[in-house]
């Protein structure tokens, strides 16, 4: 197993990581950000392409992900990480897609933790560097051309994964957003937990501070002044239908989502 970064339930960005931005960091993130990520990434991939990249790997390549976006000024929050480890075996862990920066950071939080993988969509396996790690990782690829045949390749690999003791993450949404609607978030995470018989951890993201991009959607700019933040919910076991189990997860993600929004500034009086 990883080693385990983050061994409490909590965790917060230090305060004294504030002096660790340098100048041109500061003042260009993006641009700081893009150039030392790309190391990150093309190391891990010579990596998975030699087949020498295992789940340790990846979840150092992973903080040191987090560790970039901190000193690019960004604080990053973490909670309820002790949920991970309320199951002793696989789950499926089920949140809301909001940037590329859960793909690369979540599993510095997870796998030191548990064997976990992404369901993603096929054109990020394609990539130069990140195609490699990400396929070495066993994720279930689906191609957002038929929802039933993914909805059909999610049941049979996650299935298969979760059988071997592999977690599997799930983005219901499918695509990323900025905004949270339940009524846009399907039910095949509850329908893979419980066809494989293995509890649901709801996790609720906040990660706009990695911008979708213009030209490449998978990669946009940094804005520091908007903090990164993960909870992770406690455990559910399936009952049923899935129906109270997929409300209590959508109305876990759409409380913390509410409340880790800024406050609107009211409007100047007549």
């Amino acid at each position: 197993m990883s080693h385990l970064y983050f061994p409490e339930d909590s965790y917060i960005t230090p305060p004294h990581l504030d002096g660790h931005v340098t100048p041109f960091a500061a003042r260009f993130p993006s641009l700081f950000f893009a150039w030392k990520l790309f190391g990150v990434v093309r190391h891990d991939g010579r990596l998975a392409s030699a087949g020498t990249y295992g789940g340790a790997e990846w979840s150092a390549g992973s903080y040191a992900t987090l560790q970039l976006l901190e000193r690019c000024g960004l604080r990053v929050y973490a909670e309820g990480l002790s949920n991970i480890d309320a199951v002793p075996g696989p789950c499926v862990f089920i949140g809301n897609h909001v940037s590329t920066l859960e793909t690369f950071v979540l599993p510095c939080f997870i796998q030191p933790r548990k064997a976990v993988t992404f369901v993603v969509k096929q054109s990020l396996v394609g990539y130069p560097w990140f195609g490699p790690v990400l396929r070495s990782r066993n994720p279930i690829v689906v191609k957002r051309q038929s929802p039933r045949e993914d909805f059909a390749e999610v049941m049979e690999q996650g299935c298969e994964r979760l059988g071997r003791g592999m977690s599997v993450i799930v983005f219901p949404q499918g695509v990323r957003t900025t905004t949270f609607d339940p009524e846009q978030f399907n039910s095949m995470g509850i329908k893979l937990a419980k066809r494989a018989g293995v509890p649901v951890v709801p996790l609720a993201l906040c990660t706009d501070a990695w911008k979708i991009g213009r030209l490449i959607k998978d990669y946009g700019g940094l804005d520091p002044s908007k903090p990164v933040r993960f909870a992770f919910g406690k455990p559910l076991s399936v009952e049923g239908n899935g129906k109270a189990e997929h409300a209590a997860v959508c109305d876990f993600i759409d409380r913390h989502w509410r409340e880790w929004q800024p406050p609107k500034a009211a409007l100047p009086s007549q």
